[in-house]
């Protein structure tokens, strides 16, 4: 069973930064199925930063710039830098692992909360 577990959530100031940490354990054979959302308050889940298939990185264009996506293969973990922050960043941030092309499910973690003060 994939377990996801996301730390690195804070209170922070506009303008600041913040790196979240993924740990990811159970059987995920590839990081390239890894990703980061959000999700706001009244706001649909969206997608912030994913790899892609051949390993290339995809981000939300409110991010472009702002945030990286980053893994260390050896640890299973994927991390998002997230800097230059700004109140409309504030969201709980869940860690993904798309896993149906081969399983059938897709895997979320429990979220951790991200807050920018202004």
């Amino acid at each position: 069973q994939v377990q996801l577990v996301e730390s690195g959530g804070d209170l922070v100031q506009a303008g600041g930064s913040l790196r979240l940490s993924c740990a990811a354990s159970g059987g995920i054979f590839s990081l390239n199925v890894m990703g980061w959302y959000r999700q706001a308050p009244g706001k649909q889940r969206e997608l912030v930063a994913t790899f892609t298939s051949s390993g290339s990185t995809n981000y939300a264009d409110s991010v472009k710039g702002r945030f990286t996506i980053s893994r260390d293969n050896a640890k299973n973990t994927v991390y998002l830098q997230m800097n230059s922050l700004k109140p409309e960043d504030t969201a709980v941030y869940y860690c993904n692992a798309d896993l149906r092309a081969y399983d059938g499910i897709n895997y979320w973690g429990k979220g951790t909360q991200v807050t920018v003060s202004s």
